[in-house]
């Protein structure tokens, strides 16, 4: 039980990171505006990431106009510090289909430390696979293992939507050591699905997954 304490209060205080409001859009060093109307600083959201210098050390708010969004997203490790945000629930839809190698077929692929998600809807895969990483109000949805990686991740009021036909998982953790500090936290999250599905599978001989409040449809196998 205390171990359990622990981790919580290490997600929690991970997750004092500034979230995407008028306070931090202020703060921000760098901020962008991605409209695919061309109205803001870039069409895509991958050119605004891009546009982040390398070994960034200041705070990047990346605000996305609502739209659907039909490309593949990455930010790698040397671009900490941004916050990627939608402007309302369900308006900002990044989507994708690629498939193929797993590292290489991820719709979105966070490999940066300090990142913030919120307001976004990611269909197909997010590969959460290295840093220290706060979802908020996201939509999350794909069919295999759609949320799989090694990072240091809360996910806090998330919506996850599974399409599979039924024996695949949601969640794929690859903790490989009990020294690693890693693992996913979903808190006041939502899981639904169309069949029959399980929460996850230990893709390394030390997976961590933590569900707290979080309601779970009858689709979800005990």
């Amino acid at each position: 039980m205390a171990a359990f304490i622990f981790f919580v209060t290490l997600f929690m205080l991970m997750a004092s990171t500034p979230r995407a409001d008028a306070a931090q859009i202020s703060a921000a060093a760098l901020l962008l505006r991605v409209d695919q109307l061309g109205k803001g600083d870039y069409e895509k959201i991958q050119d605004a990431i891009d546009a982040v210098p390398s070994d960034n050390r200041k705070v990047v708010f990346i605000l996305v106009e609502p739209g659907i969004y039909n490309e593949k997203i990455a930010v790698p490790a040397d671009k900490p510090f941004i916050t990627l945000s939608g402007s309302k629930p369900n308006g900002t839809i990044i989507t994708g289909s690629d498939s193929g190698n797993i590292f290489e077929s991820a719709t979105f692929t966070m490999l940066a430390s300090d990142f913030v998600g919120r307001y976004l809807t990611i269909q197909d895969t997010l590969l959460d696979d290295t840093g220290r990483h706060y979802y908020n109000n996201c939509y999350i949805e794909g069919a295999v293992d759609f949320i799989f990686g090694n990072s240091t991740s809360l996910f806090e009021r998330c919506y996850l939507h599974t399409l599979s036909e039924g024996g695949a998982s949601i969640i794929a953790q690859r903790r490989e050591s009990p020294s690693e500090k890693t693992g996913f936290i979903f808190q006041g999250c939502k899981i639904t699905g169309v069949k029959t599905i399980v929460l996850g599978r230990p893709w390394g001989p030390y997976s961590k997954v933590i569900f707290a409040l979080t309601y779970m449809s009858s689709v979800i196998l005990p």
